[in-house]
């Protein structure tokens, strides 16, 4: 198993077993009446289901957490959460700017599930002022912005500050089992396979009359490859992390193809066929698409090279907690991490997810073989492409939207 791969099976399988390791017992009694001072930036759907999911967490563990602030673009819909947790209005923050406000306050985790282009901006802002953070995938939209969210993670782990992604299935029992079996050799290495998220198509908002190009793009975020990446990159992540966390590391380069049939609002595809090459001769083929009344599946398909099996009939797989699912486990085991002051810290492997993403509609939208390097070396092609506008663009007040129904184009420019 090459340097790399022994870093990404390491950190992803015995960090999680360690943590899972912790009695509920053990991390409830250290944290018996002590509560977390709870805030969330991005009070859209899935922002509260996120928030839902981590006071569910903390029930769990008999802690005593109280939400303490909100912000959102939209200060109403900030008030609205709020309002759910008996928040004070005057904590709760609106506007572009609104995060600033938010993380001087006493909030000491924090929840960020803004669209994904605000994502580096407000980890790296929430680090720098001392706060966990649990954050939604995807974390990036773009190769500047996947570095970040690595070189912001780098800066939470020497501070001891815990980072936890929404990348739920490396929380959840039967991934991490079959990861610890990867690992233990028992599985043998993949060899190659397939991921898939095909599904119908997603909600879409109409510009309102007179309405500014900055909001509308935030109310229609999850159609604008600017504000989400692409559904490539702002749903299929998942699986291309499952296939980054089974291998050992991120892809080499990527080749893949797409389209647009059926939108009618911005500029993403309905389809993405990709074939990452991770090396060693290792291909998976990604398969997206979000189009209604299709063939639909989502999910992962590995082969495994026999010759490399190894037999250990006495290993003894752990049984992984997955208390309430995945989706209340990842918060568990951020709070369980910052209870035993071995701080969780899963940004690096998100951003590489994420940027394997962003590599792929690279590809796609392009026509043209798009490598690793290309992104992550200083000289690279990509290094400095960046989508606009940009998280600061709309600080500033600098936005202007793309137009419509007009897309990509393989083979030009």
């Amino acid at each position: 198993m090459s340097e790399q791969r022994e870093r990404w099976m390491k950190g992803a399988v015995a960090a999680g077993a360690a943590i899972g390791g912790l009695t509920i017992l053990g991390a409830t009694a250290k944290g018996q009446g002590k509560g977390f001072k709870i805030g969330l930036i991005g009070c859209g759907g899935r922002g509260n289901g996120a928030l839902g999911n981590h006071m569910a967490a903390t029930k769990h563990l008999g802690l005593d957490s109280k939400v303490v602030a909100t912000c959102d673009y939209f200060k109403s819909k900030a008030e609205r959460t709020g309002g759910k947790y008996g928040v004070p209005k005057e904590k709760c923050f609106g506007s572009p700017n609104g995060y600033k406000d938010f993380l001087k306050t006493d909030v000491e985790i924090v929840l960020i599930a803004t669209s994904p282009n605000f994502r580096p901006v407000h980890y790296e802002a929430a680090i720098k002022a001392g706060k966990h953070v649990f954050m939604e995938k995807p974390v990036c939209v773009d190769p500047p912005g996947g570095r970040r969210i690595i070189e912001a993670g780098e800066l939470a782990k020497k501070n001891g500050l815990a980072t936890v992604a929404g990348t739920q299935r490396r929380h959840s029992r039967g991934y991490q089992q079959r990861a610890f079996r990867i690992k233990a050799g028992v599985e043998g290495k993949v060899a190659g396979g397939a991921v898939y998220w095909c599904g119908g198509r997603l909600w879409f908002r109409t510009r309102n009359d007179g309405e500014s190009d900055a909001d509308y793009m935030v109310r229609n975020w999850v159609s604008f490859t600017e504000m989400s990446g692409d559904h490539i990159v702002e749903q299929h992540v998942h699986n291309l992390d499952i296939a980054n966390w089974f291998i050992g590391n991120p892809p080499v380069a990527a080749h893949g193809f797409g389209g647009r049939h059926r939108r009618k609002t911005a500029n993403q595809y309905d389809f993405h066929s990709v074939d990452f090459d991770y090396g060693d001769n290792v291909h998976i083929h990604s398969m997206c698409r979000q189009i209604s009344g299709c063939w639909n599946r989502v999910g992962e398909h590995f082969v495994y090279n026999p010759a490399t099996k190894v037999e250990k009939p006495d290993l003894k797989v752990p049984d992984f907690e997955e208390h309430g699912g995945a989706y209340v486990q990842e918060h568990t085991d951020l709070l369980r991490s910052i209870l035993a002051e071995k701080p969780l810290n899963e940004a690096r492997n998100v951003g590489e997810s994420s940027l394997t993403a962003v590599m792929g509609r690279l590809a796609t939208y392009t026509g043209q073989e798009i490598k690793w390097a290309d992104m992550m070396k200083p000289n690279g092609k990509w290094y400095g492409f960046t989508c606009k506008p940009t998280a600061e663009d709309f600080e500033t007040g600098k936005v202007v939207a793309p137009k419509d129904d007009v897309v990509a184009v393989p083979g030009k420019g």
